[in-house]
């Protein structure tokens, strides 16, 4: 694996915890926007490991596995659409206690799993 690579999955990796730690300080919002983050560096560790080249600077995550080229199961794959949705909602809310509102500790416990599962599938394609 290329240096690049793990330094793209380490970040990766770093904002998993910092999603944990939001998690658990009650700010579920921004579980969310790290969840994005996360899973938004690991498929740029994937990018560059598959196609040699950085990555381009873009936040859509359906827009990074079609240019790398790779269909991710049903399942985990809706998953990916609604978080890459939530994106500009968690990164510029427009009323903070409507978002609040929807991104619960239910919510937000969800999603961190569901990213944890879906970053297991993007190793697994290195």
């Amino acid at each position: 694996m290329e240096k690049r690579t793990q330094e793209w999955f380490r970040q990766s990796d770093y904002d998993m915890d910092t999603a944990e730690y939001m998690l658990q300080g009650g700010r579920y919002l921004y579980v969310v926007f790290m969840c994005h983050l996360s899973m938004e560096k690991a498929l740029k560790g994937l990018y560059f490991e598959r196609l040699r080249e950085m990555p381009p600077k873009v936040h859509n995550l359906v827009y990074l596995l079609n240019k790398i080229d790779i269909k991710p199961p049903e399942e985990p794959g809706k998953f990916i659409v609604k978080l890459n949705e939530a994106n500009i909602a968690t990164r510029y809310p427009e009323e903070l206690g409507k978002i609040q509102q929807i991104y619960t500790k239910p919510v937000a416990t969800d999603i961190l799993t569901k990213t944890r599962e879906v970053l297991a599938w993007i190793r697994k394609q290195l």
